[in-house]
Parts: C-alpha cells; sequence; structure tokens
C-alpha cells in the first residue's frame, strides 16, 4: 500500500456524530477529497449500519434501540458504539498505477494486522471465505479480513465510482494500542498529514445527511 501512497491525509474526527451524519461525511469526503485520506469517527449513540443492497426488515427490529443508517457501499450488518470505525477514500486522480478494490482491502487490512503485532497481538489477514452463518458482518470472515484466531476483528465494505474508491472499515473485539490512528496511517504512508474536516465537506456532508440518509426513502429502499 505504502508503494503508492507517497501522501496521505488523516483525519481523526473526535467529535461524536449521527449514524446519518456518519455516512454523508464519508461520502462527501469522496466526493472533495484531493488526496489519499484516512478518517476516523466516533458514533453520538449506540448505532447499526447495513450494506447498500440490505434489506430494512433484516434489521427494523433494533430501531428502538440503535440508530440504523443504510450505507453507500456494500457489506452486512454492522454494530457501532465500542468499535473504532474508520473510512479510506482513494481519488480516481490517485489511482492511475494503483491496484484495484480487492488490493486496496488486502493492504489496509495488513496495515492493521502489521500495527497489531507490532503491539505484541498475534493477528492475521484471512486466506479465504468462511462460509456464511448470518448477515452480521463479523459473523463471517471473508478473505483479507483481519483476524485474531478465528475471530473476525476488522472487515469492510467498498463502493468505486468515477469519483474514486470509498472503503468503510470498523475495527472491534479487541483493545487498540495507544495512538492506533497514526500508527495506521503510517503503515500506509511515510508522508502523512494531520488534517481537519474541510468546511466543504462538512456543508455537503449536512446536506447529504438531511436530504439522503436520514429519509425514509433511502433506509427502507429494500
Amino acid at each position: 500500500m505504502s508503494v503508492f501512497l507517497t501522501e496521505l491525509w488523516l483525519i481523526d474526527d473526535l467529535e461524536p456524530k449521527s449514524a446519518a451524519l456518519n455516512m454523508a461525511m464519508d461520502e462527501a469526503l469522496l466526493g472533495e477529497a484531493k488526496a489519499p485520506t484516512l478518517r476516523f469517527y466516533r458514533w453520538r449513540t449506540a448505532a447499526l449500519s447495513f450494506g447498500y443492497f440490505g434489506k430494512f426488515s433484516d434489521v427494523s427490529t433494533e430501531e428502538s434501540t440503535r440508530e440504523i443508517v443504510r450505507r453507500w457501499t456494500g457489506g452486512g450488518v454492522v454494530r457501532h458504539g465500542d468499535d473504532l470505525t474508520y473510512s479510506f477514500v482513494l481519488p480516481a486522480e490517485k489511482r492511475t498505477s494503483a491496484p484495484g478494490p480487492h488490493e486496496v482491502y488486502r493492504a489496509l487490512h495488513e496495515s492493521i494486522a502489521e500495527v497489531l503485532r507490532a503491539a505484541h497481538i498475534t493477528a492475521t489477514v484471512a486466506a479465504s471465505d468462511a462460509p456464511k452463518r448470518s448477515d452480521s458482518c463479523f459473523a463471517n470472515p471473508v478473505r483479507a479480513d483481519v483476524l485474531i484466531g478465528a475471530q473476525k476483528v476488522a472487515g469492510a465494505a467498498q463502493r468505486r465510482t468515477r469519483k474514486g474508491l470509498l472503503h468503510q472499515g470498523s475495527i472491534q473485539g479487541l483493545v487498540l494500542p495507544d495512538r492506533f490512528p497514526t500508527q495506521f496511517a503510517r503503515a500506509l504512508s511515510q508522508d502523512f498529514r494531520e488534517r481537519d474536516l474541510s468546511p466543504e465537506v462538512e456543508r455537503r456532508a449536512e446536506i447529504l445527511a438531511s436530504e439522503k440518509y436520514t429519509t425514509e426513502a433511502w433506509l427502507r429502499r429494500r
């Protein structure tokens, strides 16, 4: 991964946000980012995200206890609140010599595993898909997910558009090393810079949250 990431912007977004606004921020970043960007974020309350192709009826029973949001990316059901959630955006103009989505997925997860191993946590990257057991993302390790033993601790989903690639990931089920965000960023690129969310991204995200991610039409589209 670091071979082509000659630059990286790191955004450690400490302010907890609603589920809808977090999803909107990621989409806005894909539209506005001028460099590969790694964003870590927090949740205002317990939340559940499910993939673009998922059915709302499969998660509706949790609506009374969690904020529920449909992701723009695919994948299964992910429960948020105790996890560390991140997104990675690779703008289209930066993908000229970059690998494809599967290679990006593996490279990000290999970097996570590398940071964990440096903290004496025995992490590996899955070599193949495990049999699907449920709609829960973390019950179903797939190729290139991060494992501790047989337990999945990091998974992700992606979406590719003309603007570039969006990768949304969650790390859960373990105590992460101190300063994990900067260690992860350094594993991806020796030349990373810490940034804040730009006013343009924040404005675009507010619109997307209001007009898309909080709407019943988006939530119940399937």
